[in-house]
């Protein structure tokens, strides 16, 4: 065969696949894109079908927007020596947060409190091995809780705040 007759037949044998190829559809109310200074969000109102695939390698979900998260590690993995938890009640807290510290002299112990834009709300000492920490003043919100000593950081907690 010679190269013009493949030619031909793989152009032809490519236009014919074309007509198989499927993107994701959705039949919507509305839906649109919005930006702001913390990022863009695409969003979708009043979904009325969507198809699920499951495989071995996973599902797709035609037709829905997915989310997606990132998790950013925030301070070193682990510390040598010490053991720090932070438990809250409910999750996400309206009142408070409990932080408990284990296996470690609490002398020099501080926590920060900071907002998403990275604003110190609250600086103080760790005083004993259990502190609580009041958010009932704070607006609903994702919060992080640094955990220092002598100006280290030793870890940071994620803490979700609502009214």
């Amino acid at each position: 065969m010679t190269l013009k007759k493949r030619t031909t037949w793989s152009l032809f044998l490519a236009t014919l696949s074309v007509g198989f190829l499927q993107a994701q559809q959705s039949t919507v109310a509305s839906g649109g894109n919005a930006s702001g200074v913390g990022g863009t969000v695409s969003y979708t109102v009043g979904q009325l079908v969507y198809t699920t695939t499951t495989q071995l390698g996973g599902s797709l979900a035609q037709g829905v927007q997915q989310p997606f998260e990132i998790k950013v590690v925030l301070g070193p993995e682990e510390v040598k020596g010490i053991t720090l938890q932070c438990t809250v009640y409910p999750n996400p807290t309206s009142g408070g947060v409990t932080l408990q510290i284990e296996n470690y002299d609490i002398k020099n112990l501080s926590y920060t409190i900071f907002d998403l834009n990275a604003r110190i709300i609250a600086n103080k000492n760790i005083s004993s091995k259990q502190t609580y920490i009041s958010m009932e003043n704070l607006a609903s919100a994702t919060y992080y809780i640094k955990i220092m000593k002598l100006n280290k950081e030793l870890k940071v907690f994620k803490i979700i705040k609502k009214n």
